[in-house]
This record gives structure tokens, C-alpha cells and sequence, in this order.
């Protein structure tokens, strides 16, 4: 499965990932690149968790580009 995650670096240099999809899912790393791992580290626990107690497993966020002319913005 796949799902969309979100890293931003924080004030303190940090790189929080998280998972819209799963709320309260979190994680974080040194680089962007290990907060991407540890987010999907995080996302495995979280969907065997749910497993685990018989909840639902949410299905993934599709998402779709558009791509706009930013010329014909303004």
C-alpha cells in the first residue's frame, strides 16, 4: 500500500514526517531520508495495530497533478 506523508523540518533543524491518513502518526529523523524510513517504519506498526484489534485498515489517499499555467494566474 502506499500513502502520502508529509516531512517538514522544524525550528530545531528536525524532520518530522507524518501520515495524514493515520492520525497520530509520527516520526521523525536527522535527514529527510531517514525521517521518510522511520515514517514508514512507523506506518507498519501502526497499520499491524490496527490489524491486531480488528479496526479497519484505511485505504490510501490517491491523489491527482494538475498542472496550471502561471501566467494565466495572476
Amino acid at each position: 500500500m502506499k500513502f502520502r506523508i508529509h516531512i517538514e523540518q522544524d525550528e530545531g533543524g528536525v524532520f518530522v514526517a507524518t501520515c495524514p491518513t493515520l492520525p497520530g502518526c509520527v516520526s521523525q529523523g536527522v535527514t529527510r531520508e531517514e525521517a521518510r524510513r522511520n515514517i514508514a517504519d512507523a506506518i507498519e506498526g501502526y497499520l499491524a495495530s490496527l490489524e491486531k484489534s480488528g479496526d479497519p485498515i484505511p485505504p490510501p489517499i490517491t491523489e491527482d497533478v494538475v498542472e496550471v499555467d502561471v501566467r494565466k494566474a495572476g
